[in-house]
């Protein structure tokens, strides 16, 4: 509806879900992509990357209601060229839109503020991610080593990775830090 309202900006397409978003994509090649980061089935960050992959300058705008910093990273390191809220007024919008389409990005300054807040802080490893999973879900070290196939003191070891990367005191702190940074959801 804000798109069709102004002569300068055509809708050329529009889609219900990831898949759709690809196919449309390669149909019509728009200018800017507008992706809303919570699809049904593959989430829009991974049609981002799907895109991307395609055709690596294409110009895609990540729409979500999500200021979670793991979200913002994985739209932005996928190639997002701007991390708009669904709550950006109308004229803020279009002026991001016309703003993208000549090559420049954009972060609203509260996503800004939050990734500022977590700047220097070290990523945790897909693996450590997934024994931090299992500690949420309230897993002892011995059935994480059985569920992931590893030896226990390797989930020693990695626990002790995740408690100094996230700077927690313990794993029950590293859950509760977890859940703040967007690491973890409730499942």
């Amino acid at each position: 509806m804000v798109i069709q309202s102004h002569p300068d900006l055509l809708l050329v397409g529009q889609a219900e879900n990831a898949e759709d978003a690809f196919s449309q994509f390669r149909s019509v090649h728009p200018d800017v992509t507008i992706m809303d980061q919570r699809l049904p089935g593959v989430s829009g960050t991974e049609a981002l990357i799907a895109i991307r992959n395609e055709s690596p300058r294409a110009i895609v705008m990540m729409l979500t209601s999500s200021k979670k910093v793991m979200d913002v990273r994985r739209a932005l390191n996928a190639g997002a060229a701007a991390y708009v809220l669904k709550n950006t007024p109308k004229a803020e919008m279009l002026r991001v839109i016309r703003w993208v389409s000549e090559g420049r990005r954009h972060i609203p300054p509260e996503v800004a503020n939050t990734i500022a807040e977590h700047l220097g802080l070290e990523e945790l490893s897909p693996r450590e991610t997934s024994v931090l999973k299992l500690i949420r879900d309230g897993c002892q070290n011995k059935w994480i080593a059985h569920r992931l196939g590893i030896a226990e003191t390797t989930v020693n070891f990695h626990i002790r990775n995740i408690v100094e990367k996230l700077q927690a005191n313990d794993r029950t702190h590293a859950v509760t830090i977890g859940f703040r940074r967007g690491v973890l959801e409730l499942e």
